[in-house]
Formats: C-alpha cells, sequence, structure tokens
C-alpha cells in the first residue's frame, strides 16, 4: 500500500543538448528554448526549457516510483524558467492514496535560489482502475 508522505527527490541538471533533442522530438523549436545567440538579448539571457521536457522528467520518476501507475489527471504551473546545466530538485509528495489511486503534489525548485519552476499535481490510477 502506497503511503502519504515524499515520494522522491532527486537532483538533475538539464543541458542544452536535452533542449535541442526535446526540440526535434516534440516539434517546438521556439528560439527561447534553442538558441543562445536569440535569448541572449531576451530578459533571460539564456535558453530555458521546454516545461514539458521538465515535466516529462517528473513523469519518469513517477512510473519509477509508481510503475503500475496510469495518469488520469494533471495541472501543471511553470511559474519561473528553468535554465540549461542548472541543478534542479524534482520532488513529488503522496498527497492522497487509496487501492485504486494515488494524488500526488510535484515540484520542481532551482538549487541555486529555491524558486519553484514548475508546480503541479497528478492523479495516478493502479489495481482496478488502471
Amino acid at each position: 500500500m502506497i503511503t502519504t508522505g515524499p515520494l522522491f527527490s532527486e537532483t538533475r541538471s538539464l543541458s542544452q543538448a536535452d533542449f535541442d533533442l526535446f526540440a526535434r522530438i516534440s516539434g517546438d523549436d521556439n528560439p527561447i528554448h534553442v538558441d543562445p545567440a536569440f535569448c541572449a538579448r531576451t530578459r533571460f539571457g539564456r535558453t530555458v526549457s521546454h516545461g514539458m521536457l521538465i515535466y516529462a522528467v517528473l513523469w519518469g520518476l513517477m512510473r519509477r516510483h509508481l510503475p503500475a501507475g496510469r495518469q488520469t489527471a494533471q495541472s501543471l504551473m511553470f511559474p519561473a524558467p528553468a535554465f540549461a546545466d542548472e541543478p534542479l530538485v524534482f520532488s513529488a509528495t503522496v498527497l492522497r492514496a487509496s487501492r485504486d489511486t494515488t494524488d500526488l503534489a510535484l515540484q520542481v525548485m532551482r538549487v541555486a535560489d529555491g524558486e519553484t519552476v514548475c508546480a503541479a499535481t497528478a492523479t495516478l490510477a493502479h489495481g482496478e482502475a488502471a
């Protein structure tokens, strides 16, 4: 049985190569993600991660810890940018768990300043509900 409380916390850095590969796979080649010269002239000064790349990492971590889970709902907010090669803490907390579903609070935070770059919730179905 899954219990409430922390599920995982893992520090990772996403590289410009990760941004470029995700752009090729997703088709989202917006210059804010893949063009350092363009980004140098923006308020960010450097490339910014795709939000869905960040969530893809979270999804992979969820699947590692809850392999039978099938996502049935999510909400996502990206209140601050994540940049190439900066350490990020990906974490999840089990808010509620039953025989059929698990509700998670998810967060991705920049190590350098503690800023949240992704705040999310997800519901996973498992067992009979999956």
